[in-house]
C-alpha cells in the first residue's frame, strides 16, 4: 500500500506558517512561500512564509528593543522563572501534538518522535531545568590581592540578543535547547528553524506566546540558509550566533562573526566511533547499538550516531554477522504507524549523496556486507536507503572520514587498545564515542583518552543537566547544564573602593 501522511496532515488542521515578530503573527513582505515535502512519500504537507532580508532586519531590532528597553532582561528571577515553567505545563499538555508535527516535518518514526530524547517531553524537562537556573546565576566575591582597601565582584549578565539557527533532524529538542539557556539568562532572540523542518517550531513559537513572553523577546524568521540565514548571521545588532549543523556552515558562520567579534557556539556534528573490546557485556548489544544507531529512527540522520564500528580482531566476524543481523529487524513505511523503525534520507539531494558515498566505499575497496541499495515498490516514492554495512573498512577511506548522514556503518578491525584509541582520535570530528567493555579500568583509561565531547560507556544518552558538545572540529561550546548558562551570558568584575 502506497504511504500517505496526508490524512494525519488534515488532522492536525495545519495551516499556512507565518512570521512572528515583535509579538505578532505577520505575513513576508516579500510574499515568498516554501512549500514543505515530507519524504516518507514526497507529498507536500505544508506552506510558511519566507523571511526576506527586511523581516530578518524587523526581528532583529525587536529583539534588541526588547533587550535595552524591555521587561526581559531586567525582570525579576521569579517572575522571569513562572513564565518558563508555564511554558513547561504547555509542552507536556500538547506533546502528542508535538510529536505528531515533527513526523509530519522529517518523517521520523512516531515510535522514534514520541521516545524521550526526541521527543517533547525532553524538551519540557529541558525549559525546566534552565528555569531552575535564573535565580541561581550568580558571581563572586574576591579577595584582594593587593593591600588596597577595594573589594572586587563579578556578574554574570545576559549576553544580548541571540540569533538561533536548529537542523531539521531533532527540532523538538533543538529548539528547547537553544531557547532555554538564552530565556533563561535573560536573552532576547530571533530564530530560524531549518525549512525542511518548521511545523513543529511553529506550533512551540505559539506555545510561547501563549506562555506570556513579552512582545520582542523571542521572533521567528523561517525561510533557506542562504537568504534568511545569512541576514540573521551578517546583521550588526546580533550580539551572539547559537549554530546547530554541517561544518560547511559552522565556518562560514565563524567567518562573518569574526567582523563584529560575535559570540558563537557551534555544534558541527561529527564521525562518531563506538570501540568494542572482546570484553564487552554482549557481542550482540554492542552490535545492536552500533547498526541501530545508524538504521533505526533518524536512519544515521544524527550528529552523534557512532559510524565507525572500532572492533577488536578476536570478536570481529561475531560482530558482522550480528550487525548483518540487526538490518533484517528494519521496517520502513508511514511514519504514523508504530510498527514502522526507520525513516527515510530528508531530501532527494541527500539521497543522492548517501548514495555516492555508498558507491566511494565500494570504489575503495571496502567489504560491502548489507544494503547499499534503496528499497522498491510502494517505497520507491519515498527517500528511503536500506541499512548499509561495509567492513574491512580503512580508516583513511572516504566513507571513515565523513560525515554522510545516512544509514551507513563502516566496521573497522583493531588488535589492542592502543590502535583502537589512535583510529577513534585519528579524525577531524570529536563530538561522541562509544566504549563496549567489562573492565572498569579500561572504560576509564579509554574514555579519558578520546577526544570526544560525550563518551557511552556500554550505553549512551542525552540528559538535559548535562553538557554536550564536541571536540576539534565538532563544534565550539556546550550545551545543557551550566555550560550553556556560561555561553549565554558575559562576565564582569566590578571594583569598589572601600577607602
Amino acid at each position: 500500500m502506497a504511504i500517505s501522511v496526508l490524512p494525519k496532515r488534515d488532522e492536525l488542521k495545519v495551516v499556512d506558517g507565518r512570521l512572528f515578530i515583535d509579538g505578532k503573527w505577520v505575513d513576508s513582505s516579500g510574499g515568498e512561500m516554501w512549500t514543505h515535502v515530507n519524504p516518507a512519500a514526497n507529498e507536500e504537507v505544508g506552506r510558511f512564509a519566507i523571511a526576506t532580508a527586511g523581516d530578518v532586519d524587523r526581528a532583529v531590532k525587536a529583539a534588541r528593543r526588547a533587550f535595552d528597553e524591555g521587561p526581559w532582561p531586567a525582570m525579576k528571577a521569579r517572575e522571569r522563572k513562572a513564565i518558563l515553567q508555564h511554558l513547561v505545563g504547555l509542552l507536556y499538555q500538547h506533546k502528542d501534538e508535538l510529536n505528531e508535527l515533527q513526523v509530519l516535518d522529517n518523517a521520523l518514526p512516531i515510535s522514534f518522535s514520541s521516545m524521550y530524547q526526541l521527543s517533547a517531553e525532553i524538551a519540557a524537562d529541558v525549559f525546566d531545568h534552565h528555569a531552575g537556573w535564573i535565580d541561581k546565576i550568580t558571581g563572586d566575591t574576591i579577595p584582594p590581592y593587593t593591600g588596597a582597601d577595594i573589594q572586587a565582584l563579578t556578574f554574570r549578565e545576559p549576553v544580548g540578543v541571540v540569533a538561533a539557527i536548529i537542523p531539521w533532524n531533532a527540532p523538538i529538542f533543538l529548539f528547547a535547547q537553544k531557547v532555554a539557556p538564552a530565556l533563561a539568562t535573560g536573552c532576547t532572540m530571533v530564530m530560524k528553524p531549518s525549512e525542511f523542518a518548521t511545523l513543529s517550531v511553529l506550533r512551540l513559537t505559539e506555545l510561547l506566546e501563549e506562555a506570556g513572553l513579552p512582545p520582542g523577546v523571542f521572533n521567528l524568521v523561517p525561510g533557506p540558509g542562504p537568504t534568511t540565514g545569512e541576514a540573521l548571521i551578517t546583521h550588526e545588532l546580533i550580539d551572539k550566533i547559537t549554530f546547530t549543523g554541517s561544518r560547511a556552515v559552522g565556518q562560514h558562520i565563524l567567518e562573518v562573526s569574526g567582523k563584529g567579534i560575535k559570540r558563537v557556539s557551534l555544534e558541527l556534528g561529527g564521525k562518531s566511533a563506538s570501540l568494542n573490546f572482546a570484553d564487552a557485556p554482549s557481542i550482540d548489544m554492542a552490535a545492536m547499538m552500533a547498526m541501530g544507531m545508524v538504521s533505526m529512527g533518524l536512519s544515521g540522520q544524527g550528529c552523534v550516531c557512532q559510524t565507525r564500528a572500532l572492533v577488536e580482531s578476536s570478536i570481529y566476524d561475531d560482530f558482522i554477522n550480528a550487525a548483518q543481523g540487526l538490518t533484517g529487524m528494519v521496517t520502513f513505511g508511514d511514519p504514523f504507524d508504530p510498527e514502522v523503525t526507520s525513516g527515510p534520507i530528508i531530501n532527494p539531494r541527500q539521497l543522492e549523496k548517501v548514495m555516492g558515498y555508498i558507491e566511494s566505499g565500494k570504489e575503495q575497496g571496502a567489504r560491502l556486507v548489507t544494503g547499499g541499495d534503496r528499497p522498491a515498490g510502494d517505497l520507491a516514492a519515498g527517500n528511503f536507503v536500506n541499512p548499509t554495512l561495509f567492513a574491512d573498512v580503512d580508516n583513511q577511506m572516504k566513507i571513515a572520514r565523513e560525515e554522510i548522514f545516512g544509514p551507513v556503518l563502516s566496521a573497522i578491525p583493531f588488535t589492542d587498545e592502543d590502535e583502537a584509541i589512535r583510529i577513534a582520535n585519528d579524525s577531524p570530528y570529536g563530538l561522541g564515542a562509544g566504549v563496549f567493555t567489562t573492565d572498569i579500568k579500561r572504560a576509564f583509561r579509554v574514555s579519558k583518552a578520546l577526544r570526544a565531547g560525550t563518551v557511552g560507556v556500554n550505553d549512551y544518552s542525552i540528559m538535559p543537566n548535562t553538557p554536550f558538545g564536541g571536540y576539534k572540529q565538532s563544534g565550539l561550546g556546550r550545551e545543557g547544564g551550566f555550560g550553556s548558562i556560561e555561553a549565554f551570558t558575559e562576565l564582569k568584575t566590578v571594583f569598589i573602593g572601600l577607602s
